[in-house]
């Protein structure tokens, strides 16, 4: 079954490259997600309160939703607000944003669980997704057409078993 999920992790080149690599993932996009404006774009979140966030469409009988979750902490600090890699500002929050109640439930559990790991606490926002504005194609699989660019996430994350 295909079930979608949206993650915001800092900038979203990376945390989309990082997740379009999983087997299950079925799609990614990039954009902008729970601000207070319409369609901004990419010089507009500064102001806005939009985070840099990724869709992330997968096939529940490849991965499950836990995993997903598991690699998402992977490559964040969720304890950092306002701040992952070198990127700072409030649209390099941490951010899970979910559109269907059930899965509110099982984020908090996971939260919870992690949690345990940490001394700080985890600021990582839960959240209903209010709005999702794709960002300009540019942005789009930005790292596939710049494998040079810039990217503050580990890949070599991905090649751990969750968990």
């Amino acid at each position: 079954m295909k079930r979608e999920i949206w993650f915001a992790g800092g900038c979203f080149w990376g945390v989309e490259e990082y997740f379009s690599r999983m087997d299950g993932v079925v799609e990614t996009s990039v954009g902008y997600a729970n601000g207070k404006t319409e369609n901004p774009g990419y010089y507009d979140i500064p102001k806005t309160e939009h985070a840099e966030t990724v869709h992330v469409e997968y096939d529940t009988d490849k991965i499950s939703f836990e995993e997903l979750l598991a690699r998402f902490f992977r490559i964040i600090d969720p304890t950092s607000r306002n701040k992952q890699g070198g990127d700072v500002g409030t649209q390099y929050r941490t951010g899970i944003y979910y559109m269907d109640e059930k899965d509110k439930e099982v984020i908090g559990n996971f939260i919870e669980q992690e949690q345990k790991k940490y001394k700080a606490p985890i600021v990582t926002e839960v959240e209903k997704l209010k709005n999702y504005y794709p960002a300009e194609e540019y942005h789009q699989s930005y790292l596939k057409k710049n494998p040079e660019g810039y990217c503050h996430v580990d890949f070599s994350k991905l090649k751990d078993t969750p968990r």
